[in-house]
């Protein structure tokens, strides 16, 4: 009779024991889920790549013909345009055919034509494409903007048979929705709209947040 009461022990201690495991391997398993499912609910976030919508404008516009022009008289002059998307500019680039150690570049808000940001680049050589760094600028979508620049060099392009692009011309994320130019050598927000050529080259690098 002995050996059947410590058999009985033994059989309840082991069942008591495999109880024990189960309910630790529940609690881990319930755990590690519970885990799992909080890190697959953090989402990923998006990093857009930067994209600089000048040349897909002129392609756009039908702007092949390029003539440059050299101390020919000093504008405020560049493009409206308008994001798709909200984003922020985290660049300027710019190309002249001669060189420019001040280059002021400026960034308007359209509406309002008040200064957002005002840039000074160093063109240190002709026919070289200069990027500028700069603190980001950010860009709400469907908002009208222009970028402009004061100087006396820049490259004219336009159709060969100089007619009218049609605008907007949309370039990316970017609408471009006119030229304007100013003949002033100050900081003055362009007056004139011109749809027959484009002054430049300048633009930015647009990189879209959302």
């Amino acid at each position: 009779m002995k050996h059947l009461e410590v058999f009985f022990k033994l059989r309840s201690l082991s069942l008591k024991s495999l109880c024990a495991v189960i309910a630790l391997n529940s609690i881990f398993l319930i755990t590690s889920c519970s885990k799992d499912d909080d890190e697959a609910a953090v989402p990923v976030p998006v990093v857009y790549a930067e994209e600089n919508p000048l040349n897909k404008y002129h392609e756009n516009a039908g702007f092949t013909t390029v003539t440059n022009f050299i101390n020919s008289g000093n504008y405020e002059f560049g493009l409206a345009f308008s994001p798709n998307v909200k984003g922020k500019i985290n660049a300027i680039t710019v190309k002249l055919p001669d060189a420019n150690p001040n280059l002021k570049v400026t960034i308007w808000d359209y509406t309002d034509k008040t200064v957002l940001r005002t840039e000074m680049v160093n063109v240190s050589a002709s026919n070289t494409l200069v990027t500028k760094a700069i603190t980001e600028l950010a860009l709400e979508k469907d908002k009208k903007y222009m970028i402009t620049m004061n100087s006396n060099d820049w490259y004219k392009k336009n159709k060969p048979d100089n007619t009218n692009a049609v605008y907007p011309i949309t370039a990316g994320n970017i609408k471009f929705l006119e030229y304007r130019w100013v003949g002033t050598s100050s900081q003055v927000f362009p007056t004139n709209i011109s749809s027959d050529y484009n002054g430049g080259d300048l633009s930015f690098n647009f990189q879209q947040v959302d």
